[in-house]
Parts: structure tokens; C-alpha cells; sequence
């Protein structure tokens, strides 16, 4: 099984990229995962990625992404939804390259109001490229990434088994 966490977020070491290494960890020991686990953040390639040729880093972290058994995709809330830079690089996939991954989505909000943006943007768009997406998301408050160890435990516990399920492996 590969393993690889996507964050959106467009800037460098972000606080979206903590709680989603954070997420990523507590999920891969629920599941006794023990191989190498990837972060593609997209903060390096944001200045690369609207070019029509773009360099050879973006069609690696492309390849990580579509090669993934288990992608989790993190972004923080924008407007109401995920950032344009998870689009404009989820954009670059063709329709289904995403099918036979299971899709764990993970937005950062500053608001509990945008709680339902995990379920209502993220995830369709996971869909549309044909992961299958355990529910449910993970809306995580910016105030709970400091400690966020209860409500990513949560997660991780509800979630992991539908990935068991989904892949045959054991916990």
C-alpha cells in the first residue's frame, strides 16, 4: 500500500500541512502501515503549475498522487471551500485517475460555520476523479491544531475501518 498526503495550502510550512502530517500519522498506525509515506505540498510548485509545460516536479507529485492507495487531501477552508491551488492541481488529472484510492479529505477552517465545506466541496470533487471517500471528512477548527490529538483520534477511529474494509488489510 503507498501512502501519500496532499496539502493545498500556498503557504510554506503551514499550519494546514501540520494537522495533516498529524492526521496522516494517527491513521497509518490505526492501520499498522509501516512503508513510506509521501507529502506532496503544493506550496513549492504553486509559481509552476498554471504553465503549459510545466517542469518535471509536477508530473512526479502528479504520479505520487494518482499512484496512491490511500491519499489524504488537506486544504484550508477558502471562501467557503478548498483553495483554487488544490483545483488548479487536481484540474491536471483526468477523470477517474483517482480510482482505486481511497480519499481521506481534511480542510482547516476558521470557522465552525464551513464545517459542511469537507462534505460538500472536498469530497464530491475526490469523487469525480473516482477515489472512494470514507465518511466523513475532516473539518478541523484552526484553534484545535495545537492540540488536535482528540479530534483527529476521533477521526482516525471512525474512518480506519472503512479503509480496512476497502484495502483487505488488518488493523
Amino acid at each position: 500500500m503507498s501512502f501519500v498526503t496532499l496539502v493545498g495550502n500556498p503557504r510554506e510550512g503551514s499550519r494546514t500541512r501540520t494537522a495533516a502530517e498529524h492526521a496522516a500519522e494517527l491513521v497509518a498506525q490505526r492501520l499498522d502501515y509501516q512503508g513510506k509515506r509521501d507529502v506532496v505540498d503544493l506550496a513549492g510548485l504553486a509559481p509552476v503549475l498554471l504553465e503549459p509545460k510545466p517542469p518535471a516536479e509536477v508530473g512526479k507529485a502528479l504520479e505520487l498522487v494518482v499512484g496512491a492507495q490511500v491519499l489524504l487531501v488537506a486544504s484550508p477552508t477558502y471562501k467557503g471551500t478548498y483553495t483554487g491551488l488544490l483545483k488548479v492541481f487536481l484540474d491536471r488529472l483526468s477523470s477517474q485517475a483517482l480510482a482505486g484510492t481511497t480519499a481521506l479529505p481534511v480542510l482547516v477552517m476558521g470557522d465552525p460555520r464551513h464545517a459542511l465545506a469537507v462534505e460538500t466541496h472536498l469530497r464530491p470533487l475526490l469523487v469525480e476523479l473516482g477515489a472512494a471517500v470514507p465518511t466523513p471528512g475532516l473539518a478541523l477548527l484552526e484553534s484545535e491544531i495545537a492540540a488536535p490529538q482528540e479530534v483527529l483520534s476521533r477521526w482516525a477511529d471512525r474512518v480506519v475501518p472503512q479503509i480496512v474494509l476497502r484495502e483487505g488489510a488488518t488493523v
